[in-house]
């Protein structure tokens, strides 16, 4: 009937539709699946594809079979399929292959990862941009299924080429006109047949992912008084096909099921069922569409001209009409139709679009078009992501010339990040920062999704920049650090003063978000750094926006604050009193860009894009470092009464998944401080936000024991910050080392805790934007792997040489991690017989543009810093130092050392500024400093309760002496001593050993002079009080001259022998020896001393009776009469005081 070409085609077909659907599908409740398909056949189908081809169906698609294969695999992954991907030849993680594919390339030799696909995507074998190597499969590869000649798909003849192109808008419109028909009593006009109209109609639910199973079933049975089977058919079949005829009957009596349904749902949860009445014909129709869907896609299939010929008439707008294309209008449709359409219309687009590459660029364009649109829609619908059309964007943003195209053409970054900015308005606050306070967890999770778009279209850097490239690219990261100052200060918090928070705040959104972008400001930073016109104007862009987000709170008068001789003017402002955020996206990402400018180089020309008046480094270092006084007045215990919110955030911030982006680059915006800053106003400034100006000036004792508590802990934990700060030069861009060197020292330092299995390595390493932490590369260069024993698994264990590396105060160590890192070495450095120093390791030199960072250590406040608590430590003051403490202090000042040394060694005395040893050897000008920091050293090493630092106080004290060498050497050498530019190795230790002899005589002697001052002034005053009182002591010169030798040996310069008189008129000095105790708790040595410590003996206190006459008398121990420790006049019995004789620390024994 369709064969005559007079006939207008489209009217002909829809009569013919018009005429079966209704009679084939009118057994909507219960359908014989089998005989619906027969008369679909029979009566459309078949004629239809007659029409097409020209002959028998069945012939002509076997021909075509037979004929060859598409290069793409192109199949559609049900959930739960396993997928493969290539670690090392994807392009990225989205690029997978389905299991024939994997089984027959060469990937399955490889690293590979296996997961279970969440449904909807796509095998990419054949996809020449989504493999490195290996893109086909042996199935896939041209000629492989067929004759070589007939490598290439079958050309259709043009008489089929011609019916396809008069068929196919037909069905196509058809298709679409039913997907979308919202009218639900009537048909389109040229569907419906001159026929009266039948009152039939169904009552169809729909499918929600509000509601569960049991909702469904309890609503079914109340509402229409069915069996729980036939409601639980119902369900199921809801659930997979998305909605069902539930009821069939007239208008009325389907209205009425439908306001009952909805009523006892909305009874159970707050929300009902979507339900509609639809009439018989309609459900006829829509259902026929879908199958005619699935017809298009077999045909599809088949040949690449049938899907040519689809995606032209889908792309086709209509001449003069402001309504989208085909395809578009089924996009924008997607959230409103049901789970059995959606999947039709998906599989359509995967067999037509994406198996032709420049269709699927014409797509992806009209994609972007309605980005907003579709995002929008399923941010507010309720199905999973798999089901919506929106998920179809990693198969177009991950292919790296589609991306490169939809940047420069479509301007998909800001269109992402536009998108991003009007869904989230509803989480602004006043300020305009995002505020996740009562967040909905599904709603941001579809946020999420967006996201993800944006690392998608980033996830493949552009080898070559055109310059519109720049400028879209340019145009979308200024748009995306829009979000970005809405994020930086987002939800500050003050701290809590008298009473406990009483609701925790929600801070699980803002630190999933952060998580989010993590990846995402990392890309961008590499997108910047690959083009150094555009890294410096991203560079102005971003520091522009910083200091709109800085200005805020400046209106406060600035103070002044005094330290050494310097000033340092700053406006008022304490972490413990005024609001703080954890969150500073922006000012991370500058210091990122910042690294990548020192690497490139361009950092040379940055003042020619912010000038040095705008720079302002104070207010750049300013929000970073408040972070970080946060975090160690948390640990010091001050910020209790704000629950545990905080102590989650602060984890997070320097958890292995979020600190790339939060705490190191915060550690980073401290170095660009310090290397740009006067050294002293860089540590002014942090030591009045650390709140500890007071600490370090002439301190006033006092008692109460939580602020010396707080104190202690903020002191050590800026003292670890300075120490990041000079020490963490492990980053490329800050010094030159490569991102295997980082990777290696991470490591290195992990498996210094303890030997490690490989997941738990690969648990503790950053990973980057492809999901792997690059530890395979390096792990063989630094570590051996050991095999596992009968049960346990396989550990690496860290190579010898490989020590040397270990940093005690390694940036990324928890507080546990560090006490047993530090542990595990001293205790590896005994059983090798060694001293239990664990200097730092020589870092490598800094950056040019770094350089002055060293700065820090030679200056005069740090000097003060270091030799107040050394003095303290000393002086063995009861507060504001602690042991810890002064391991951060010989830390520092090891680096110092260490610095000055390399710097020495490099080139001539003449040209090297750092001068530490000079300061720290320079007596103080006032009293209170007036001792150098190497005597302060020397009388460290005396201090009992540092007994464990002694070994590395040696080890600096060996230092000074190496680096006093040096500057002397290279100045003999300037004098002209031409003779050897360096003594050998065996000399310099010789002469040291040397040095070391005489300075102990040296220091021997003086000891003994001051004994022997001190015996003399104390025998004159006896010998003048012996002169006043005569009548006493007539016969005291009998007993002189005894015991001259012993005398002697004390160098008492007195001529008579007192020290053995203890009592009575011929009393002398007492001259007590010296005695050491151990105590048997602590295992410490100890000498007794009045100014000591107090040592005790445990005692047992028990009447005896021991001698007593009178055992008959019973004492009353009774009364305020008796004191159990004084005996009765009578004696009837004694008191007993017996010891086990074992000494300890009075202290010890109280614990």
């Amino acid at each position: 009937q369709w064969c005559d070409e007079r006939f207008d085609f489209q009217a002909t077909f829809l009569q013919c539709l018009a005429k079966h659907v209704p009679n084939i599908y009118s057994a909507e409740m219960d359908p014989l699946v089998e005989k619906q398909e027969e008369m679909v056949q029979a009566a459309i189908l078949y004629p239809l594809e007659c029409y097409l081809f020209g002959e028998d169906p069945d012939i002509f698609l076997e021909k075509l079979q037979q004929s060859g294969t598409s290069q793409l695999c192109g199949k559609v992954f049900k959930g739960g399929e396993t997928t493969y991907s290539c670690r090392d030849c994807a392009v990225d993680p989205t690029c997978v292959l389905c299991i024939d594919c994997f089984q027959n390339s060469i990937h399955k030799n490889h690293r590979y990862k296996m997961h279970s696909s969440t449904g909807g995507g796509f095998c990419d074998c054949g996809d020449t941009e989504a493999w490195k190597a290996g893109p086909l499969c042996t199935k896939h590869e041209p000629g492989a299924s067929s004759s070589p000649k007939e490598n290439s798909e079958c050309q259709l003849n043009e008489e089929i080429m011609e019916h396809s192109r008069r068929v196919f808008p037909s069905v196509i419109k058809y298709i679409v006109d039913m997907l979308i028909w919202e009218e639900e009593k009537e048909l389109p006009v040229e569907l419906t047949i001159s026929r009266e109209k039948v009152d039939s109609y169904y009552c169809v639910l729909f499918n929600d992912e509000h509601h569960s199973y049991d909702h469904v079933i309890y609503s079914l049975q109340r509402a229409l008084g069915c069996e729980l089977s036939e409601a639980q058919l119902h369900t199921t079949a809801i659930d997979k096909e998305g909605r069902r005829a539930v009821k069939a009957g007239h208008y009325a009596s389907c209205q009425e099921a439908k306001e009952e349904i909805k009523r006892h749902s909305e009874n159970v949860s707050q929300r009902p069922l979507h339900v509609e009445v639809l009439h018989a014909d309609v459900m006829a129709h829509q259902k026929f569409a879908l199958r005619l869907g699935s017809w298009l896609n077999k045909l599809m299939s088949y040949s690449s001209d049938f899907r040519q010929i689809f995606c032209q008439i889908c792309l086709k707008e209509e001449a003069g009409s402001e309504n989208p294309c085909f395809i578009s209008k089924l996009m924008l449709w997607d959230a409103r139709l049901h789970k059995g359409a959606r999947k039709v219309l998906h599989e359509l687009i995967f067999s037509s679009f994406f198996m032709e590459m420049e269709y699927k660029k014409l797509f992806a364009v009209e994609f972007v078009k309605y980005y907003k649109a579709l995002q929008k829609e399923y941010i507010s619908d309720d199905h999973d992501r798999v089901l919506s059309v929106t998920a179809l964007s990693v198969q177009m943003f991950t292919v790296p010339t589609l991306a490169r195209h939809l940047i420069e053409e479509q301007n998909v970054i800001t269109t992402i990040t536009e998108t991003l900015l009007e869904v989230l308005p509803e989480y602004l606050d006043k300020n305009d920062k995002f505020n996740f306070q009562g967040y909905s967890q599904d709603k941001l999770n579809r946020v999420y999704a967006v996201i993800y778009d944006l690392r998608y279209v980033l996830v493949s850097k552009p080898t070559v920049w055109t310059d519109r490239l720049r400028e879209r690219f340019l145009e979308g990261f200024v748009s995306f650090l829009r979000i970005l100052t809405c994020m930086q200060g987002m939800e500050e918090i003050k701290r809590q003063i008298g009473q406990h928070i009483e609701v925790d705040p929600d801070w699980e959104a803002a630190i999933a978000i952060q998580m989010q972008l993590k990846n995402i400001l990392l890309m961008f930073q590499e997108w910047c750094a690959c083009d150094e016109e555009l890294l410096l104007r991203s560079y102005r862009e971003c520091h522009k926006a910083v200091m709109r987000c800085s200005t805020n709170g400046r209106s406060r008068e600035k103070t002044v604050f005094h330290l050494c001789g310097h000033t340092l003017e700053s406006r008022p402002y304490r972490v413990s009193a005024d609001p703080v955020s954890i969150h500073l996206p922006l000012s991370r990402t500058l210091a990122g860009l910042h690294v990548r400018l020192s690497k490139t180089g361009a950092i040379s020309r940055l003042h020619e894009f912010v000038s040095p008046e705008e720079f302002q480094v104070e207010l750049l270092v300013e929000y970073p470092l408040r972070c970080l006084v946060l975090v160690a007045q948390v640990a010091a215990e001050m910020w209790r009464r704000n629950g545990l919110s905080l102590i989650s955030q602060v984890f997070y911030y320097q958890d292995v998944k979020c600190r790339e982006e939060m705490y190191d680059k915060d550690i980073i915006m401290l170095q660009i401080g310090a290397s740009l800053m006067d050294p002293n106003q860089f540590l002014l400034l942090i030591l009045q936000r650390y709140e500890l100006a007071d600490a370090f000036k002439k301190i006033k004792p006092t008692k109460d024991q939580d602020l010396i508590k707080q104190y202690n802990v903020l002191i050590e934990e800026m003292l670890q910050i300075l120490i990041y700060v000079v020490g963490e030069r492990y980053m490329p861009g800050i010094s030159n080392v490569t991102k295997e060197d980082v990777i290696m020292r991470e490591i290195i330092h992990l498996l210094c805790i303890e030997p490690m299995a490989h997941s738990a390595i690969t648990k503790s390493l950053p990973e980057n934007e492809n999901n792997e932490t690059g530890l395979e590369n390096v792990i063989d260069k630094v570590a051996t792997f050991k095999k596992p024993g009968v049960s346990g698994h396989g550990v690496y264990e860290l190579k010898d040489e490989c020590l040397k590396e270990f940093n005690m105060f390694f940036y990324h160590y928890t507080k546990t991690q560090h006490s047993k890192a530090e542990h595990t070495q001293k205790k590896r450095r005994k059983q090798e017989n060694r001293d239990e120093a664990l200097p730092p390791p020589p870092p490598p030199d800094f950056s040019p543009a770094f350089s002055n960072v060293v700065r820090i250590l030679n200056c005069d406040v740090m000097m003060h810093i270091l030799r107040t608590l050394l003095q303290r430590a000393v002086e063995l003051e009861t507060h504001l130092w602690t042991e810890a403490m002064i391991q951060m202090v010989l830390h520092l000042l090891s680096l110092g050392l260490l610095e000055e040394k390399q710097q020495l060694q490099k080139s001539p005395e003449e040209e090297v500024t750092f001068d530490f040893y000079h300061k720290a050897t320079r007596m103080g000008s006032s009293a209170l400093n007036a001792v150098n920091v190497l005597m302060l050293l020397e009388k460290l090493k005396r201090v009992p309760q540092l007994e464990a630092q002694k070994d590395t106080v040696n080890w600096i004290l060996q230092m000074f002496d190496m680096v006093k060498r040096l500057r002397e050497k290279s100045s003999l050498a300037t004098l002209g001593a031409t003779s050897g530019p360096e003594a050998t190795k065996g000399d310099e230790t010789q002469s040291t050993q040397d040095k070391e002899k005489a300075e102990r005589k040296r220091k021997a002697e003086a000891a003994r002079l001051h004994r022997q001052k001190i015996m003399a002034q104390m025998s004159a005053l006896q010998r003048n009080f012996i002169e006043t009182h005569k009548l006493l002591y007539e016969n005291t010169l009998e007993a002189q001259g005894k015991d001259d030798a012993i005398m002697e040996e004390e160098s008492i310069s007195s001529g008579v022998d007192y020290s053995r008189i203890a009592l009575g008129p011929k009393r002398g000095p007492s001259v007590a020896e010296k005695e050491v105790l151990t105590c048997i708790l602590c295992q410490e040595e100890q000498e007794v001393k009045l100014e000591s410590a107090a040592m005790v003996l445990s005692a047992c206190v028990q009447k005896s009776t021991a001698l007593t006459q009178n055992r008959s008398r019973i004492l009353q121990l009774s009364g305020d009469a008796l004191d159990p420790l004084f005996m009765h006049p009578d004696l009837p019995c004694g008191t007993h005081t017996g010891s086990c004789g074992h000494v300890m620390h009075a202290a010890c024994w109280q614990k």
